[in-house]
Protein backbone atom coordinates (compact mmCIF):
# COMPACT_ATOMS: atom_id res chain seq x y z
CA UNK A 1 0.00 0.00 0.00
CA UNK A 2 2.67 2.30 0.84
CA UNK A 3 4.30 1.96 -2.70
CA UNK A 4 0.81 2.42 -4.27
CA UNK A 5 0.59 5.76 -2.47
CA UNK A 6 3.46 7.15 -3.38
CA UNK A 7 2.85 6.56 -6.88
CA UNK A 8 -0.68 7.97 -6.23
CA UNK A 9 0.73 11.16 -4.78
CA UNK A 10 2.70 11.82 -7.83
CA UNK A 11 -0.07 11.89 -9.93
CA UNK A 12 0.25 8.25 -11.60
CA UNK A 13 -2.89 6.56 -12.35
CA UNK A 14 -3.64 2.89 -11.57
CA UNK A 15 -3.95 0.19 -14.40
CA UNK A 16 -7.30 -1.63 -14.36
CA UNK A 17 -5.62 -5.04 -12.90
CA UNK A 18 -3.87 -3.46 -10.14
CA UNK A 19 -7.21 -1.39 -9.33
CA UNK A 20 -9.11 -5.10 -8.77
CA UNK A 21 -5.73 -6.18 -6.73
CA UNK A 22 -6.39 -3.40 -4.31
CA UNK A 23 -9.74 -3.88 -3.62
CA UNK A 24 -9.29 -7.64 -3.32
CA UNK A 25 -6.74 -6.92 -0.86
CA UNK A 26 -8.86 -4.05 1.31
CA UNK A 27 -11.68 -7.09 1.44
CA UNK A 28 -8.99 -9.75 2.69
CA UNK A 29 -8.37 -7.25 5.36
CA UNK A 30 -4.76 -6.65 4.45
CA UNK A 31 -4.45 -2.97 5.10
CA UNK A 32 -5.80 -0.93 8.00
CA UNK A 33 -8.05 1.80 8.53
CA UNK A 34 -5.39 4.57 7.88
CA UNK A 35 -4.34 3.12 4.76
CA UNK A 36 -7.74 2.79 3.52
CA UNK A 37 -8.53 6.56 4.43
CA UNK A 38 -5.41 7.66 2.80
CA UNK A 39 -6.46 5.06 -0.54
CA UNK A 40 -9.96 6.47 -0.39
CA UNK A 41 -8.81 10.65 -0.25
CA UNK A 42 -6.72 10.56 -3.43
CA UNK A 43 -9.37 10.09 -5.47
CA UNK A 44 -11.46 12.99 -3.50
CA UNK A 45 -8.51 15.39 -4.71
CA UNK A 46 -8.38 13.61 -9.12
CA UNK A 47 -10.85 12.41 -10.90
CA UNK A 48 -10.84 8.78 -11.38
CA UNK A 49 -10.28 6.68 -14.52
CA UNK A 50 -11.90 4.44 -16.45
CA UNK A 51 -9.82 2.04 -16.01
CA UNK A 52 -9.47 2.39 -12.32
CA UNK A 53 -13.18 2.25 -11.78
CA UNK A 54 -13.39 -0.96 -13.93
CA UNK A 55 -10.92 -2.38 -11.96
CA UNK A 56 -12.75 -1.70 -8.68
CA UNK A 57 -15.96 -2.84 -10.38
CA UNK A 58 -13.99 -5.94 -11.38
CA UNK A 59 -12.80 -6.96 -7.49
CA UNK A 60 -16.14 -6.37 -6.29
CA UNK A 61 -18.09 -8.38 -8.98
CA UNK A 62 -15.50 -11.26 -8.32
CA UNK A 63 -15.85 -10.95 -4.74
CA UNK A 64 -19.47 -10.63 -4.15
CA UNK A 65 -22.32 -13.43 -3.41
CA UNK A 66 -23.94 -13.81 -6.27
CA UNK A 67 -27.51 -13.71 -7.10
CA UNK A 68 -29.81 -14.88 -10.08
CA UNK A 69 -33.02 -13.30 -10.58
CA UNK A 70 -32.76 -13.12 -14.11
CA UNK A 71 -36.16 -14.80 -14.87
CA UNK A 72 -37.66 -11.54 -13.36
CA UNK A 73 -35.64 -8.96 -15.89
CA UNK A 74 -35.62 -5.96 -12.93
CA UNK A 75 -34.51 -2.90 -13.01
CA UNK A 76 -32.11 -1.32 -10.28
CA UNK A 77 -33.31 2.59 -9.48
CA UNK A 78 -30.10 4.45 -7.36
CA UNK A 79 -28.59 7.14 -6.82
CA UNK A 80 -24.76 7.31 -6.38
CA UNK A 81 -25.09 9.72 -3.36
CA UNK A 82 -22.63 11.92 -2.50
CA UNK A 83 -24.21 15.24 -3.66
CA UNK A 84 -24.42 16.77 0.15
CA UNK A 85 -28.46 17.54 -0.88
CA UNK A 86 -29.62 15.06 2.43
CA UNK A 87 -33.02 14.68 0.15
CA UNK A 88 -35.32 12.23 1.72
CA UNK A 89 -35.05 8.39 -0.08
CA UNK A 90 -36.64 9.80 -3.21
CA UNK A 91 -34.83 6.29 -4.85
CA UNK A 92 -36.40 4.24 -2.79
CA UNK A 93 -39.86 5.58 -3.16
CA UNK A 94 -39.12 5.85 -6.68
CA UNK A 95 -38.57 1.72 -6.41
CA UNK A 96 -42.00 1.12 -4.68
CA UNK A 97 -43.70 3.45 -7.12
CA UNK A 98 -42.35 1.73 -10.52
CA UNK A 99 -43.21 -2.10 -8.43
CA UNK A 100 -46.71 -0.26 -8.10
CA UNK A 101 -47.07 0.27 -11.60
CA UNK A 102 -46.83 -3.21 -12.03
CA UNK A 103 -42.45 -3.71 -13.13
CA UNK A 104 -39.75 -5.63 -11.48
CA UNK A 105 -37.65 -3.86 -9.17
CA UNK A 106 -34.21 -4.97 -7.46
CA UNK A 107 -32.86 -2.19 -5.21
CA UNK A 108 -29.04 -2.77 -4.50
CA UNK A 109 -28.62 -0.50 -1.66
CA UNK A 110 -26.36 0.43 1.73
CA UNK A 111 -26.43 2.79 4.89
CA UNK A 112 -26.04 6.28 4.26
CA UNK A 113 -22.53 7.73 4.36
CA UNK A 114 -22.98 11.41 2.82
CA UNK A 115 -26.52 11.49 4.32
CA UNK A 116 -28.49 10.95 7.37
CA UNK A 117 -30.80 8.40 5.42
CA UNK A 118 -30.02 5.72 2.96
CA UNK A 119 -31.78 2.93 1.42
CA UNK A 120 -30.81 0.74 3.98
CA UNK A 121 -31.62 2.86 6.73
CA UNK A 122 -35.04 3.35 5.58
CA UNK A 123 -35.66 0.20 4.76
CA UNK A 124 -35.23 -0.91 7.87
CA UNK A 125 -36.71 1.62 9.84
CA UNK A 126 -39.91 -0.39 8.50
CA UNK A 127 -38.70 -3.31 10.66
CA UNK A 128 -37.21 -5.32 7.21
CA UNK A 129 -34.58 -7.62 7.86
CA UNK A 130 -31.93 -7.84 5.60
CA UNK A 131 -31.64 -11.17 3.83
CA UNK A 132 -28.83 -13.33 1.17
CA UNK A 133 -32.21 -15.98 1.00
CA UNK A 134 -32.73 -16.45 -2.79
CA UNK A 135 -36.41 -18.03 -2.47
CA UNK A 136 -37.65 -14.99 -0.47
CA UNK A 137 -36.30 -12.81 -2.55
CA UNK A 138 -38.21 -14.13 -5.22
CA UNK A 139 -41.21 -14.47 -3.01
CA UNK A 140 -40.90 -10.15 -2.25
CA UNK A 141 -40.60 -10.46 -6.28
CA UNK A 142 -43.66 -12.11 -6.83
CA UNK A 143 -45.97 -10.77 -4.04
CA UNK A 144 -44.55 -6.92 -4.58
CA UNK A 145 -42.30 -6.60 -6.88
CA UNK A 146 -39.53 -5.64 -5.11
CA UNK A 147 -36.72 -7.28 -3.58
CA UNK A 148 -33.64 -5.63 -1.53
CA UNK A 149 -30.11 -6.24 -1.62
CA UNK A 150 -28.50 -4.69 1.20
CA UNK A 151 -24.95 -3.88 -0.14
CA UNK A 152 -22.53 -5.30 2.91
CA UNK A 153 -24.36 -8.69 2.56
CA UNK A 154 -23.02 -9.35 -0.98
CA UNK A 155 -19.79 -7.65 -1.43
CA UNK A 156 -17.73 -7.91 1.37
CA UNK A 157 -15.29 -4.97 0.35
CA UNK A 158 -18.24 -2.59 0.94
CA UNK A 159 -18.05 -3.89 4.57
CA UNK A 160 -14.53 -3.92 5.20
CA UNK A 161 -14.57 0.27 4.47
CA UNK A 162 -18.22 1.41 5.46
CA UNK A 163 -16.32 2.47 9.15
CA UNK A 164 -14.00 4.69 7.18
CA UNK A 165 -16.63 5.80 5.00
CA UNK A 166 -18.64 6.95 7.56
CA UNK A 167 -15.88 9.12 9.81
CA UNK A 168 -14.83 10.62 6.21
CA UNK A 169 -18.46 11.80 5.58
CA UNK A 170 -17.41 12.50 2.06
CA UNK A 171 -18.38 11.18 -0.89
CA UNK A 172 -15.59 8.43 -2.07
CA UNK A 173 -15.26 5.96 -5.34
CA UNK A 174 -17.26 4.01 -3.56
CA UNK A 175 -20.41 6.29 -3.82
CA UNK A 176 -19.43 5.61 -7.54
CA UNK A 177 -19.51 1.65 -7.36
CA UNK A 178 -22.71 1.07 -5.40
CA UNK A 179 -24.41 1.06 -8.80
CA UNK A 180 -22.31 -1.15 -10.71
CA UNK A 181 -22.15 -3.80 -8.19
CA UNK A 182 -25.44 -5.07 -7.92
CA UNK A 183 -25.46 -8.86 -7.00
CA UNK A 184 -28.05 -9.86 -9.49
CA UNK A 185 -26.52 -7.89 -12.48
CA UNK A 186 -29.48 -6.45 -14.06
CA UNK A 187 -29.72 -5.35 -17.39
CA UNK A 188 -31.91 -2.29 -16.73
CA UNK A 189 -30.87 0.50 -14.59
CA UNK A 190 -31.68 3.83 -13.51
CA UNK A 191 -28.98 6.34 -11.88
CA UNK A 192 -28.90 9.36 -10.93
CA UNK A 193 -25.37 11.16 -10.50
CA UNK A 194 -24.01 14.44 -8.93
CA UNK A 195 -22.59 16.00 -11.93
CA UNK A 196 -22.21 15.66 -15.26
CA UNK A 197 -18.68 14.27 -15.22
CA UNK A 198 -19.63 11.55 -13.83
CA UNK A 199 -22.57 11.26 -15.99
CA UNK A 200 -20.58 11.23 -18.86
CA UNK A 201 -18.67 8.07 -17.04
CA UNK A 202 -21.15 5.85 -16.69
CA UNK A 203 -22.34 6.39 -19.95
CA UNK A 204 -19.57 5.11 -21.16
CA UNK A 205 -19.49 2.25 -18.69
CA UNK A 206 -23.12 1.37 -19.14
CA UNK A 207 -22.30 0.89 -23.55
CA UNK A 208 -19.38 -1.73 -22.39
CA UNK A 209 -21.56 -3.30 -20.34
CA UNK A 210 -24.53 -3.22 -22.34
CA UNK A 211 -27.43 -2.75 -20.00
CA UNK A 212 -30.52 -1.05 -21.15
CA UNK A 213 -30.01 2.62 -19.10
CA UNK A 214 -31.12 6.00 -18.11
CA UNK A 215 -28.40 8.41 -16.20
CA UNK A 216 -29.80 11.77 -14.93
CA UNK A 217 -28.41 14.20 -13.20
CA UNK A 218 -30.05 17.80 -12.53
CA UNK A 219 -27.62 20.10 -13.03
CA UNK A 220 -27.45 22.26 -9.80
CA UNK A 221 -25.66 19.31 -8.44
CA UNK A 222 -28.57 16.69 -7.15
CA UNK A 223 -28.21 12.96 -7.79
CA UNK A 224 -31.33 12.47 -9.11
CA UNK A 225 -34.31 14.52 -10.74
CA UNK A 226 -34.85 17.15 -8.35
CA UNK A 227 -37.27 19.43 -10.17
CA UNK A 228 -35.44 22.32 -8.44
CA UNK A 229 -33.46 22.89 -12.10
CA UNK A 230 -33.35 21.53 -15.87
CA UNK A 231 -31.60 17.98 -15.57
CA UNK A 232 -30.13 16.35 -18.41
CA UNK A 233 -30.84 11.99 -18.73
CA UNK A 234 -28.25 10.01 -20.94
CA UNK A 235 -29.86 6.98 -22.26
CA UNK A 236 -29.21 3.89 -25.07
CA UNK A 237 -30.57 6.36 -27.40
CA UNK A 238 -28.81 9.60 -26.64
CA UNK A 239 -28.62 12.34 -24.32
CA UNK A 240 -31.53 15.05 -23.71
CA UNK A 241 -32.09 18.02 -21.21
CA UNK A 242 -35.55 18.44 -19.81
CA UNK A 243 -36.84 21.20 -17.73
CA UNK A 244 -39.54 20.36 -15.19
CA UNK A 245 -42.16 23.41 -16.48
CA UNK A 246 -42.09 21.06 -19.77
CA UNK A 247 -42.79 18.05 -17.88
CA UNK A 248 -45.92 19.53 -16.26
CA UNK A 249 -44.34 19.84 -13.20
CA UNK A 250 -43.70 23.05 -10.68
CA UNK A 251 -40.31 23.75 -10.21
CA UNK A 252 -38.99 23.06 -6.65
CA UNK A 253 -36.80 24.40 -4.28
CA UNK A 254 -34.10 23.16 -2.13
CA UNK A 255 -35.82 23.24 0.95
CA UNK A 256 -38.63 21.06 -0.54
CA UNK A 257 -37.29 17.96 -0.83
CA UNK A 258 -34.74 18.08 2.83
CA UNK A 259 -35.02 15.08 4.36
CA UNK A 260 -34.31 16.23 7.66
CA UNK A 261 -31.93 15.11 10.19
CA UNK A 262 -32.73 11.75 11.38
CA UNK A 263 -33.60 8.69 9.62
CA UNK A 264 -37.36 8.87 11.09
CA UNK A 265 -37.95 11.98 9.68
CA UNK A 266 -36.69 10.95 6.46
CA UNK A 267 -38.75 7.48 7.11
CA UNK A 268 -41.56 9.49 7.97
CA UNK A 269 -41.44 12.01 4.20
CA UNK A 270 -41.23 8.49 2.62
CA UNK A 271 -44.64 6.97 4.00
CA UNK A 272 -46.25 10.24 3.13
CA UNK A 273 -45.08 9.86 -0.24
CA UNK A 274 -46.12 6.71 -0.51
CA UNK A 275 -49.73 7.21 0.91
CA UNK A 276 -50.13 10.18 -1.23
CA UNK A 277 -50.32 12.67 1.50
CA UNK A 278 -46.79 14.55 0.69
CA UNK A 279 -46.27 17.53 -0.33
CA UNK A 280 -46.52 18.56 -4.36
CA UNK A 281 -43.09 18.71 -4.55
CA UNK A 282 -42.02 16.01 -2.80
CA UNK A 283 -44.56 13.79 -4.65
CA UNK A 284 -43.55 14.69 -7.83
CA UNK A 285 -39.75 14.02 -7.37
CA UNK A 286 -40.49 10.49 -6.70
CA UNK A 287 -43.47 10.76 -9.57
CA UNK A 288 -40.13 11.67 -12.01
CA UNK A 289 -37.45 9.46 -11.24
CA UNK A 290 -40.02 6.42 -11.51
CA UNK A 291 -41.70 7.77 -15.02
CA UNK A 292 -37.70 7.53 -16.07
CA UNK A 293 -37.30 4.24 -14.54
CA UNK A 294 -40.56 3.18 -16.30
CA UNK A 295 -38.92 4.28 -19.59
CA UNK A 296 -36.36 2.70 -19.00
CA UNK A 297 -38.19 -0.55 -19.25
CA UNK A 298 -40.24 0.94 -22.20
CA UNK A 299 -38.00 2.79 -24.51
CA UNK A 300 -40.75 3.13 -26.95
CA UNK A 301 -43.59 4.92 -24.55
CA UNK A 302 -43.34 8.75 -24.29
CA UNK A 303 -42.69 10.65 -21.16
CA UNK A 304 -46.26 11.34 -20.54
CA UNK A 305 -47.19 8.14 -20.45
CA UNK A 306 -44.68 6.72 -17.91
CA UNK A 307 -45.57 10.09 -15.98
CA UNK A 308 -49.50 9.14 -16.47
CA UNK A 309 -48.20 5.26 -15.25
CA UNK A 310 -46.24 6.64 -12.34
CA UNK A 311 -49.19 8.80 -10.92
CA UNK A 312 -51.57 6.43 -10.78
CA UNK A 313 -49.02 4.09 -9.18
CA UNK A 314 -49.56 6.99 -6.27
CA UNK A 315 -52.49 8.03 -6.31
CA UNK A 316 -54.31 4.51 -7.00
CA UNK A 317 -52.66 3.31 -3.34
CA UNK A 318 -50.69 0.20 -5.71
CA UNK A 319 -47.55 2.09 -4.57
CA UNK A 320 -48.79 1.83 -0.93
CA UNK A 321 -49.60 -1.40 -1.11
CA UNK A 322 -46.40 -3.23 -2.81
CA UNK A 323 -44.38 -1.27 0.13
CA UNK A 324 -46.90 -2.76 2.53
CA UNK A 325 -46.60 -6.05 1.04
CA UNK A 326 -42.74 -6.05 1.10
CA UNK A 327 -42.92 -5.35 4.87
CA UNK A 328 -44.81 -8.44 5.68
CA UNK A 329 -42.88 -10.75 3.31
CA UNK A 330 -38.89 -9.53 4.60
CA UNK A 331 -39.94 -8.97 8.11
Amino acid sequence: MKHLLYRLFEHQNLAREESRDVLIRMAHGEYNESQIAAFITVFLMRSITIDELTGFRDALLELRVPVDLSAYNAIDIVGTGGDNKNTFNISTAACFTVAGAGYSVVKHGNYGSTSVSGASNVIEQHGVKFTRDVDLMRRSLDACGMAFLHAQFFNPALKVVAPVRKNLAVRTFFNMLGPLVNPTLPKRQMLGVYNLKLARLYYYLYQQIGADFTVVNSLDGYDEISLTSEFKCFCNSGESIYTPEELGFERAVESDLYGGDTVEKASAIFDRVLDNTATKAQKNAVVVNAAFAIRTINPLLDVATCIAQAQESIESGKALKSLKKFVEVNS
